[in-house]
């Protein structure tokens, strides 16, 4: 049986691996481009589940998706919190304000799949964020979820969280991740 990396299985899923990446996306006219908006909402859920088809996420850490990782050079992402708490949809997101503190865990991200990196990150973020009507949305975010739509908020960006890691810290291999299914820890 050949054993097939996680990267070549998220490459196969659809998830893209370069290019559109490092490039800043455009943002949504709304409320005139909802159909548009929703298309793309559509997609990003769409690739979600078949991500999760074969690969689950472990209880306690969530995950999103950006859409310049399924190849659209658009503003938008999906985070599915670790607990109960609701998909959060995250149209043209920009971080206003942060915590000064910041806090170190392990991030994945689906084009690098194979590896993991040592981020630090704000425990505390205030999104402003775009609504289908127009409107402008503000929304605070800690902990888990801060992480995780810090994280997805970045890609829009061109970011990717290589880019966030300290200069003397390595990406390592997920086999030697050693918190793997367990939930981030947060003081």
């Amino acid at each position: 049986m050949i054993d097939v990396r996680p990267s070549r299985r998220m490459r196969d899923l659809g998830v893209v691996h370069a290019g559109i990446l490092a490039e800043p996306t455009r943002v949504f006219d709304l409320p005139a481009g909802r159909e548009e908006t929703e298309r793309i909402v559509d997609e990003l859920f769409a690739a979600i589940e078949r991500i999760g088809q074969v690969h689950p996420f472990a209880k306690g850490k969530g995950m999103g998706i950006a859409a310049p990782w399924i190849g659209i050079a658009r503003s938008a992402a999906i985070v599915l919190p670790a607990d109960d708490a609701p998909v959060v949809i995250l149209l043209d997101p920009r971080i206003t304000d942060h915590s000064e503190e910041t806090d170190e865990q392990y991030e994945g991200c689906l084009s690098f799949f194979d590896v993991r990196g040592l981020i630090p990150r704000p425990p505390k973020i205030t999104v402003d964020a775009t609504a289908l009507t127009g409107e402008t949305t503000t929304t605070g975010y800690e902990r888990g979820l801060a992480r995780l739509s810090h994280h997805e908020i970045d890609h829009p960006d061109g970011l990717l969280h290589t880019a966030r890691m300290l200069p003397e810290v390595d990406p390592i291999p997920v086999e030697e991740y050693r918190q793997t299914g367990r939930a981030r820890a947060y003081e």
